[in-house]
């Protein structure tokens, strides 16, 4: 069932997604040649419980970890190790939490110390892909019109989008109705109304849509071993330009024109 929220809920969701924000934030600046992802996972875990939080990914149908830390071909939920990191692996950082019982989700990507062009383009087309869903996510539109802007970017790159896994509703739950698919036809599937909260989370594969589950029944892996990387806000619809969850004061319109054009200077692709 999907569920509107009312101004009080949305609320907490703000102060959920402006604690993500912080915290991916400051993972995002501790990555570089050498670190572990176990590293990341044990920062990310102070800093929400320090907040006030909870690390709602820890426990999740026995998840291990307070983030998921996906390597190269590892599409994700990948466990955080004590491998360290090396320059030029593309590596992807997904985490969410609960503050005050309300859930925030985001995930980012990112070439670790540089160095990789051709992961530096993947990641950064799957942003973009990120953006031109988000531009579509306003009231009165269909799910599949989100679907289809990340897949016709995505595919003109002859890069492969993920169907196995998607976005999703979120609220007092980590997941929530509805499933939001990166592919779809313009013009169908549910319509977005006022309210709702849902997350868009492209995850682009330079080859291969297909993907498998490793034996830890968690890590999912692209099926020809090529890299993928993964994009992901917490949003709120609005009758006009949706409101990002987990990036406070950022918006679509900053970040990608009408045309769907980037708008430089804004520092959004790292």
């Amino acid at each position: 069932m999907i569920t509107i929220k009312n101004e009080t809920q949305i609320e907490k969701m703000r102060k959920a997604g402006a604690l993500l924000h912080e915290v991916l934030e400051a993972l995002r600046r501790e990555i570089e040649p050498g670190v572990t992802t176990l590293h990341l996972d044990q920062l990310a875990e102070k800093l929400i419980r320090d907040a006030g939080g909870i690390p709602s990914s820890k426990g999740y149908n026995g998840f291990p970890s307070s983030i998921c830390a996906s390597v190269d071909d590892q599409v994700v939920h990948g466990f955080p190790n004590k491998n360290k990191l090396r320059k030029g692996q593309l590596l992807s950082v997904d985490c969410t939490c609960i503050l005050d019982g309300w859930q925030s989700d985001s995930a980012f990507s990112v070439v670790v110390g540089g160095g990789n062009p051709q992961a530096q383009q993947l990641v950064e087309v799957t942003e973009k892909c990120f953006w031109l869903g988000a531009q579509q996510a306003v009231a009165g539109n269909r799910l599949g019109d989100i679907g289809h802007a990340v897949q016709a970017y995505a595919e003109s790159f002859g890069y492969g989008v993920i169907r196995d896994l998607c976005g999703h509703g979120i609220g007092t739950e980590m997941h929530e109705d509805p499933n939001v698919p990166n592919y779809g036809i313009a013009g169908r599937g549910v319509r977005l109304q006022a309210g709702m909260t849902i997350t868009i989370e492209p995850m682009i594969a330079m080859g291969t849509w297909k993907v498998y589950q490793e034996d830890d029944g968690w890590t999912i892996v692209t099926r020809d071993g090529r890299p993928c990387s993964h994009y992901e806000h917490t949003l709120l619809i609005t009758d006009g330009e949706p409101e990002l969850l987990s990036w406070p004061g950022m918006k679509v319109s900053q970040v990608i024109s009408p045309d769907g054009k980037m708008i430089s200077g804004q520092g959004v692709l790292k």
